[in-house]
């Protein structure tokens, strides 16, 4: 696996954690808890399955620099809690600072959510 050099102080119980990354690719896995429930049925509120995902997309791309420009995203099943859900990331094309990363998250062999991450990777970090 090769080294992350970005987002290295995400809280990976929040985000997931990483199970493989290498050159415009990773996979994040992301075990749901009780505290990300919308409401008492145990349904996991879809920021945090957007939290992976975003969080594979930046690993893909894993340069110090990178920020999310936009996202089209469609959820497409329900998630909840206990669920172990698994981020697939993968980068599409580079045009410059800009790389778009396609973002799928699964549940065994449901396909739970789809995205397409616009990042840009910066000259100096956005907060400079």
């Amino acid at each position: 696996m090769m080294d992350i050099i970005t987002h290295q102080a995400i809280d990976p119980d929040l985000c997931g954690h990483p199970l493989e990354v290498k050159e415009g690719y990773s996979q994040v896995r992301l075990e749901t808890l009780s505290s990300m429930a919308a409401d008492k049925t145990g349904l996991v509120h879809g920021g945090f399955i957007f939290g992976l995902a975003d969080y594979a997309a930046m690993i893909a791309v894993n340069h110090p620099n990178v920020v999310l420009g936009a996202a089209d995203v469609k959820f497409l099943k329900p998630v909840r809690v206990g669920e172990q859900v698994v981020a697939t990331a993968r980068v599409e094309e580079i045009q410059g600072k800009k790389h778009w990363v396609a973002v799928s998250v699964s549940s065994g062999e449901e396909t739970l959510f789809q995205g397409m991450f616009t990042c840009f990777v910066l000259d100096k970090h956005v907060l400079e």
